[in-house]
């Protein structure tokens, strides 16, 4: 029979293996347009639905990435410390733990509505697929971002199960941010991508090409946040807080360069969390103001 001690240890290797409190990237994208769609704050019973889908498909993601890149983690010195790569978790139980959350975000989703259970397939392929594309394309971290720009659809189709202008634009707003973020972190890996055969952007095109092509994304993200605002007609606090938004995806360029990445932590996790729930924290503002 297994310990109570075992089993706590085996959960929080489950937590670190999938990055659990990284989910503060997506959540608040979700409630922002289950919020927006609402008019204000919606029922309980989809806020906690939504709640547990978006944190099954995350966990569901993280997991097959982690199993599927064992064994180039292994070899990375970065990755040397994961709970896979130690065998505090085996992979027999990472593939039983995939399992357990896709099918808790498919009931999930067929609780919320039609429309979320028609599209729950679609979803887990845009989530694990992800974990595939750098062994083919540099473009792999705009299909991250793709997988959480499915964040704000989720959230309004949870309360109004249709595809509306604000939702989409701000899906393509989170693409770009991902994307934007996720080139500035695979910087770490440039050296080992390309010996490992890998593709990512930095190691297609170098490191100060990478920053630039990262910089744009984020300025088309700017945008996109600030078109999402005005087509789903939130008021004046929104946009306050689009522009502080703004100046740190600014700020999170400027602590970094070719020549000092060595803050790259800081603009990947600190300043990227801060501003998913700075804005889901504007949006509900300019709901009511």
């Amino acid at each position: 029979m297994i310990s109570a001690s075992t089993l706590f240890a085996k959960f929080g290797a489950v937590c670190r293996m999938v990055k659990i409190e990284h989910s503060i990237f997506a959540l608040p994208f979700a409630y922002l347009g289950q919020f927006i769609a609402a008019g204000g704050i919606p029922s309980l019973k989809p806020f906690l639905l939504l709640t547990v889908a978006m944190v099954a498909i995350r966990s569901v993601a993280m997991a097959f990435n982690r199993v599927i890149d064992l064994p180039f983690d292994s070899k990375n010195p970065r990755t040397q410390q994961r709970p896979l790569v130690t065998g505090e978790i085996t992979p027999m139980q990472t593939w039983f733990f995939i399992a357990v959350m896709a099918a808790i975000f498919v009931v999930a989703c067929f609780f919320i509505n039609e429309l979320s259970f028609m599209l729950s397939p679609v979803a887990l392929f845009v989530a694990v697929f992800y974990s595939l594309l750098k062994r083919f394309t540099w473009l792999c971290h705009f299909w991250l971002g793709a997988v959480l720009a499915l964040s704000p659809l989720a959230g309004w189709i949870s309360v109004d199960p249709q595809f509306t202008v604000p939702a989409v634009l701000f899906a393509w707003g989170i693409l770009f941010w991902v994307a934007g973020f996720d080139i500035i972190y695979s910087c770490q890996d440039m050296g080992y991508d390309r010996t490992a055969g890998l593709h990512s952007v930095p190691a297609h095109f170098g490191l100060e090409s990478a920053l630039v092509i990262s910089s744009f994304c984020h300025v088309v993200t700017a945008i996109m946040f600030l078109m999402g605002g005005w087509a789903a007609g939130l008021g004046w606090a929104y946009f306050a807080v689009w522009a502080v938004v703004s100046g740190v995806l600014f700020w999170e360029h400027c602590i970094i360069s070719a020549d000092d990445m060595s803050r790259v932590n800081m603009a990947f996790f600190t300043m990227n969390g801060f501003i998913s729930v700075l804005l889901f924290a504007g949006a509900l503002a300019g709901i009511f103001y």
